[in-house]
């Protein structure tokens, strides 16, 4: 039997806010354990939670970024249940009437191909402080410095059918909240956090499949992964005539397997009701109109930028809009010439970037160093090859272009009298060369530059500029036919 794939993901994004959501506690990543958590947070007797406009002013923005919905009136809900990283005892959360309502995600597929995803809504809800299983011996330690930490949650329409476009939809997710602004994208830290919604059915068949969620997913390559198996999980199972669970499924991505967590619960499981202690938030129109105006760029209006301003092809333009941080690399490298940045950034500082696995703001070379090396390669002062040394020396912190330049005795020859001087030199030392070449069919005499080639290269210990020489060298031997 042919099956389809019906995919649809719900995304935790933590809102970069200076202080929690309903508290002054800090939110900054990477503190000791439980010192961030104060008694808001922990809701202890006697304290009333406040919203941080920030944190409403963020969701906004990325409600008219996917072109959404706004609630102009917003409202607070407990969820309840019990979990030892939720200090008490509920998530206060959004439910019936969220801040960001219906929008949509445009997916660009690759060979011209497109797809609209739709965003079913986004809310506002505080996260839950993290559970520490190593060195504990059996047991687990609780830090509740991330509760109380802002979120939002984007949910999608069940509207993706594999992998690539549930990893396609994911990437420009991502690539939507840090062009704005609103979240960090270090998703190893946690700031996007993927819960994927996976069934199969018949293909032709209209009915749905009972679904499965796995969650937390802080990699694009451990979605696609878990996509993967868990849609190989269930054929597997239908196919033997048996059916498929709903629950909440954990995919552990060194041993690439997953297992199941719970059985899946319904939205009356949690007893949702109205916060008592916060009353409905509302905004007006001047207030959205203003967040409207600090909208930055969105990354497809700056792909259509990057090829319409630097000339770039579409694909190109893609990857290196993706990113706002690559973006504004590229651009700073873009300056001597765009299409030799883009294959820089693209090719040796990507390839760099994933051997140290580090992200492009970690780059030691910037893109402000990139252009004037480019720059170096322009005016001739260094080859290609020399290029890439200058580039290793960059990198490995000897300073800017002309420092390693200097530094390493790069600089390329591009005095003609000189690179004549070096011809000569080779064409008197290799008389037999030069003979064969006189004697070489015209049609094939083009095969026998690369030994003069070589020697002068050596002579001049590399630093000879080739389109020179090439240039000087062929003029020689050919008076000399």
């Amino acid at each position: 039997m042919e099956w389809e794939t019906v995919i649809g993901l719900e995304v935790h994004v933590q809102l970069n806010t200076a202080t929690k959501i309903f508290s002054g506690a800090s939110t900054a990543f990477g503190a000791e354990p439980n010192t961030q958590a104060c008694a808001i947070d922990l809701a202890m007797p006697g304290t009333l939670p406040v919203v941080n406009a920030e944190a409403y002013r963020k969701a906004v923005m990325f409600g008219l970024a996917i072109d959404a919905g706004i609630a102009k009136r917003s409202v607070f809900d407990r969820k309840n249940y019990f979990y030892p990283d939720l200090p008490k005892g509920y998530q206060t959360t959004q439910l019936d009437i969220p801040i960001v309502g219906p929008g949509h995600i445009d997916l660009q597929l690759g060979e011209g191909k497109t797809k609209r995803v739709r965003i079913h809504h986004a809310h506002l809800e505080e996260d839950a402080g993290k559970s520490l299983h190593e060195d504990f011996h059996g047991m687990s330690g609780i830090d509740l410095n991330r509760a109380g930490t802002p979120l939002i949650e984007v949910v999608s329409e069940p509207d993706m059918n594999n992998s690539v476009e549930a990893v396609a939809f994911a990437k420009q997710l991502h690539s939507i909240v840090t062009s704005i602004g609103i979240c960090d994208g270090k998703m190893a830290q946690g700031s996007m956090r993927f819960d994927v919604n996976i069934s199969v059915r018949p293909k032709g068949q209209e009915e749905l499949g009972t679904r499965t969620e796995t969650k937390n997913l802080n990699s694009f390559k451990f979605m696609e992964e878990a996509i993967a198996l868990e849609v190989e999980r269930q054929i597997d199972i239908l196919e033997d005539g048996g059916s498929i669970a709903q629950e909440t499924r954990l995919y552990n991505s060194d041993a690439k397997t997953s297992k199941s967590m719970r059985s899946k619960e319904e939205a009356n499981d949690y007893r949702y009701f109205p916060c008592p202690d916060l009353l409905p938030v509302e905004i007006d129109d001047d207030f959205i109109e203003a967040v409207r105006k600090q909208l930055p760029e969105l990354p497809a209006e700056r792909q259509a930028r990057f090829v319409d301003t630097y000339k770039l092809s579409e694909y190109d333009a893609s990857l290196l809009s993706a990113s706002a941080d690559l973006a504004h690399f590229f651009e700073a490298a873009a300056s001597s010439d765009a299409k030799l940045a883009a294959n820089w950034v693209m090719g040796e500082v990507s390839a760099r970037l994933n051997a140290d696995d580090k992200a492009i703001a970690e780059s030691p070379v910037t893109g402000d160093m990139l252009g004037d090396m480019i720059a170096r390669l322009k005016d001739n002062t260094i080859s290609s090859k020399q290029a890439k040394q200058v580039f290793e020396g960059m990198w490995k912190g000897e300073g800017n272009a002309d420092a390693v330049i200097e530094k390493r005795g790069l600089k390329q020859v591009s005095d003609t009298g000189a690179l004549e001087g070096m011809v000569d030199a080779v064409l008197a030392a290799n008389a037999a060369m030069v003979e064969d070449y006189k004697n070489t069919d015209e049609s094939k005499r083009k095969k026998k530059l690369g030994g003069f080639m070589g020697q002068i290269m050596k002579a001049s210990k590399g630093q000879a500029n080739p389109q020179m020489i090439n240039q000087i060298l062929m003029k020689k031997l050919n008076e000399l036919v």
